[in-house]
Order: structure tokens, then C-alpha cells, then sequence
């Protein structure tokens, strides 16, 4: 989300305002509006860009249409796709290759299904819940393969494949796990964290899947209670009536200035003794979108590579 988020400031650079942005650059309103004071136009669809302009595909992911979409325009593309969801993409392409039947766990209408599902439209159905497998039908049981949003509640995406497998037995795993390391992380540390929490604030905003999904786990885990906030002035006193213990976590997207302004205010409140729950590191850094590795002059900004790095 961050190396998204630092391709549209580097476009800002490079290009100058205004460049355009495909959907929400990342589903955080802060950032959002932090970026069109700088120059940034967000857009729903290609056709709402000028012919030639600049235009960023957000941090979820586009299908080849909008890309041919955007080629059509003589837009000059940026393609911001997170790596783990331009996997999940290359997964698809390859399973529709060998003609297999993919069985994708997602939500209806989020822009990194639509992305992935317009890979291989044929060979896709989307499964929205362990519910909807009862009606899941396939051609050939013995050919059928699951992806998912990389969003998604581990537990639920894990007791969708179950119900899964039970129905079609020789069900393929994809070759390595689909949901997002930072979105894993932040819930395996809130079910530590709400076991002992009267209370659990998540910082995100509404159409945040992973933000969304760490309320639901907080509940599922053990806390009285939980809500999201888009900022810390949203947290409403009666929440912290009778509370003696609060958990805050944030979305995968979440600038930590948005965190540390809620526990600014929670110490204000009375909650100042703060102790850290770490589950993982997260130390690994995606390249820049290779139009981005370098500015006009053709110098190679200092962000262009990736790898790990430490604290």
C-alpha cells in the first residue's frame, strides 16, 4: 500500500499536477484527500481522462480490458498494483491456461476481484462466503482450483476452502498463500490483542476489506467491543464508559500519524500505559512501478529497488 501510495506522489514529481488515479490510489480517505490536495484526480473509469494524460492503476489491481482501455487513450499508464495481487493475477492467467475451473474467494464488486476475475472471465466463479458454496457448481470436479482476495479474514477464506474441499475433494491449492502478509499479521495480532481488550478501536476507513474484517476478528477473539474510525476525534465517549483496557489496531493502509493521534487522545483520556504487541515484522519493500525507478532528468530515485530492510 505505501509503494502505491508513493507512486502517485513520485508521478506529482515527475509529471506535475494533475495526475490521474484509476479508483481510490488505497481505500483510506486520509490518504485520498491528502493526495488531491497535491494535484491528484481520482476517477472511476479511463474514459473520464484526458487523451494523453498521466493515469495511475491503483494499489488493487486492473483487468486487461482497462488496460487496453487506457492504451486505446494514449494514456501514459502507471501501474501501481500491489505485487502480491499482480500474483494472484499471474495464478489465474496459468490456471485458465491449463483450463482449469478457479474458484475465487472475494467479495462482489471490490475493484481487486473485478481485476483478477478480468484475467480469465470463463473460467472464474466467485465465491462471496462459506455459505454461498452450497451453490458453487462445477464442470469438472477433477480440474478445480481456488484464489482469493488478498484482503479477506484468514479464518473465514480458510473455512470457505474447507467447505470447499468437502464438496470437490481433489480441490488445488494455489502455490503459495493468497492473503496479504500485512493484512495476516494485523489479524493473528488482534486476536492476541482482543483476548484482554474491554474494547478495540481499528483506524481505517469504511471500504477498507482488511480494516473491516480486524472489527470482525476483535469480536470473534474475545473483545466486549469494537469499532472502526477514520480519525481518533470519531471515537465517541460512551465507548470508553466502564473500559479499562482498550486494543487499537489500523488498516493495511493507515498512515501511523492517523494511530498515533487516537493514542494521543486515549492517553488524554486516561490511557496512557500502552504496551506493544508485535506478532511479526513487516521488513520487506516493493519496487517502484518501473516508469517511477527513475526522474525526468533519468536518475534513479532512491525508493526504485526493493528488498528488506531494518527498523
Amino acid at each position: 500500500m505505501d509503494r502505491a501510495v508513493v507512486a502517485v506522489e513520485k508521478a506529482l514529481e515527475n509529471y506535475g499536477a494533475p495526475v490521474y488515479v484509476r479508483k481510490q490510489i488505497v481505500h483510506n480517505v486520509h490518504v485520498v484527500s491528502t493526495l488531491e490536495k497535491r494535484g491528484a484526480i481520482f476517477v472511476e473509469e479511463i474514459d473520464e481522462v484526458p487523451e494523453g494524460a498521466h493515469i495511475v492503476f491503483s494499489a488493487h489491481g486492473v483487468s486487461p480490458a482497462v488496460v487496453q482501455g487506457a492504451a486505446d487513450r494514449g494514456l501514459q499508464a502507471i501501474d501501481a498494483t500491489c505485487p502480491l495481487v499482480t500474483k494472484v493475477h499471474r495464478e489465474a492467467v496459468r490456471f485458465a491456461r491449463d483450463d482449469f475451473e478457479i474458484l475465487l474467494i472475494g467479495h462482489e464488486g471490490h475493484e481487486e476481484v473485478e481485476g483478477t476475475a478480468g484475467e480469465a472471465p470463463e473460467h472464474i466463479t466467485l465465491v462471496g462466503s462459506p455459505d454461498a458454496v452450497a451453490d458453487i457448481e462445477v464442470k469438472d470436479p477433477d480440474k478445480v482450483v481456488w484464489l482469493s482476495q488478498t484482503t479477506l479474514s484468514v479464518d473465514e477464506t480458510m473455512e470457505t476452502v474447507r467447505r470447499l474441499r468437502e464438496k470437490f475433494p481433489n480441490l488445488q491449492d494455489p502455490p503459495s498463500d493468497d492473503i496479504c502478509y500485512a493484512t495476516q499479521n494485523r489479524q493473528v495480532a488482534i486476536k492476541k490483542v482482543a483476548q484482554g481488550a474491554d474494547l478495540v478501536i481499528v483506524v481505517g476507513s469504511a471500504n477498507s476489506s482488511n480494516s473491516v474484517r480486524l472489527v470482525e476478528v476483535a469480536l470473534e477473539y474475545g473483545a466486549k467491543a469494537a469499532y472502526r474510525v477514520d480519525y481518533a476525534h470519531e471515537v465517541k465517549q460512551e465507548w470508553l464508559d466502564g473500559v479499562e483496557t482498550v486494543g487499537v489496531t489500523s488498516g493495511a493502509s493507515v498512515p501511523e500519524v492517523l494511530v498515533q493521534e487516537l493514542l494521543d487522545d486515549l492517553a488524554a483520556a486516561g490511557y496512557g500505559d500502552i504496551e506493544t504487541v508485535q506478532t511479526a515484522e513487516e521488513d520487506l519493500v516493493f519496487s517502484l512501478p518501473k516508469e517511477l525507478r527513475r526522474d525526468t532528468a533519468g536518475n534513479r530515485d532512491a525508493r526504485a529497488l526493493g528488498g528488506r530492510h531494518s527498523a
